[in-house]
């Protein structure tokens, strides 16, 4: 495909939320939780006085920094709430790479950055969004390429939520279209 000019990875910066949104570090909290409610945001990025991007405030600073210690959300900066130091993230790193930090890092969103500029933000959420597509095009290439080795024709088990039961499994099959576990499996062959 690269042949022909189509870019096989998709990018941080085909999914990335732009422009982002800012609060100055001497703004209230409640001017921030003023601004993430006006613009429906979960978060916001601290610049300082020179503009810099400095942390960020998310929803759950909000609840762990102010409300759960019963402070005045009127009298805290938001300096003193913020998470620092912002991690970031390049626009043309790949969704698996943003993935990846995030998991690391245990943290929901990353900073994107081009030549020392804050052009973007990217959140779990963004990449939950393009993971269908993503794998529906997985699927489609598979389909048209067929398995690299004759032996491999056999299905791979599926991780997760048993269809019938409910219940977590590492060794979903599909049977009828439905993900099922191996106990509803004998089960279903012991009622036919």
């Amino acid at each position: 495909m690269s042949e022909i000019g189509l870019r096989t990875k998709m990018l941080v910066k085909d999914v990335m939320s732009s422009p982002v949104v800012t609060s100055n570090e001497d703004e209230t909290s409640v001017k921030v939780a003023s601004l993430m409610d006006k613009d429906d945001l979960g978060c916001v990025i601290v610049t300082n006085k020179a503009g810099k991007s400095i942390g960020i405030i998310t929803e759950r600073d909000l609840v762990i920094r102010v409300i759960a210690r019963n402070l005045k959300p009127d009298t805290i900066k938001a300096k003193e709430i913020m998470t620092t130091p912002l991690v970031t993230i390049e626009p043309d790193a790949t969704i698996s790479d943003a993935a990846r930090r995030m998991n690391r890092l245990d943290i929901r969103r990353l900073g994107v950055f081009y030549k020392g500029n804050l052009v973007g933000i990217i959140s779990s959420k963004d990449l939950l969004g393009v993971m269908p597509e993503l794998i529906e095009i997985i699927q489609e290439k598979n389909l048209i390429e067929g398995p690299t080795n004759p032996e491999e024709t056999e299905e791979a088990p599926l991780s997760g939520s048993c269809d019938r039961c409910g219940g977590y499994s590492e060794n979903l099959k599909d049977q009828n279209g439905q993900n099922i576990c191996d106990e509803c499996r004998v089960e279903l062959e012991q009622e036919k």
